[in-house]
């Protein structure tokens, strides 16, 4: 790997039922899109609603070695449970979005991390079903990290989205949108 390319370690984290897995595989796809090596590993528990969600991706300019992340550059925590097990591995400078309608604790974390709290539950209501908390926290990291835009995710949706899903496809792309305006509204 060449001093400037990119790598990008992500952690996506929540319960069962917050479409954790279905945010990584839009965040994968949308950086295969982009021509970007990616490796995408979930893990859920047997009960899967309500137990235990997460995926971690590797996103890189050259081919990546191991899928496993240990220390994320970043981490998408939407639950408090999530934001406990793995906020204290986010790297130095790294970034965490969590869902502040669920999270209520301030972090403590090292001074550089930059912190994103997304009232995400109150802004997937807004869009007109709360099932779509998962598409607005991606729609902010998306605008934080500036890799990909919320357009280019919304052009992905299709590829991951079973087809029987595919009337949420508009309230999906709003969910996109509003988390991209609630980080631009909200940076630091």
């Amino acid at each position: 790997m060449t001093a400037d390319s990119f790598y990008e370690e992500v952690i996506i984290a929540g319960f069962g039922g917050q479409g954790i897995i279905l945010a990584g595989k839009l965040l994968a796809q949308t950086a295969m899109k982009a021509g970007k090596e990616v490796t995408y590993m979930p893990s859920y528990g047997a009960e899967v609603r309500g137990g235990t969600a997460n995926c971690m991706l590797v996103i890189a300019d050259e081919p990546v070695a191991s899928p496993v992340v240990n220390r994320p550059d970043s981490l998408i925590a939407m639950n408090k449970a999530s934001f406990k097990k793995f906020a204290p591995k986010i790297k130095p400078g790294g970034l965490l979005v969590m869902n502040s309608s669920l999270i209520d604790e301030k972090p403590e974390l090292d001074e550089t991390i930059r912190i994103l709290a997304v009232p995400a539950d109150e802004l997937a209501a807004a869009s007109g079903t709360p099932k779509v908390a998962n598409m607005v926290v991606l729609g902010a990291y998306l605008q934080k990290k500036g890799l990909f835009d919320a357009d280019a995710a919304a052009r992905s949706l299709p590829d991951v989205l079973a087809k029987r899903h595919y009337e949420m496809l508009p309230v999906n792309t709003e969910a996109l949108h509003r988390g991209r305006e609630f980080a631009e509204k909200n940076a630091q």
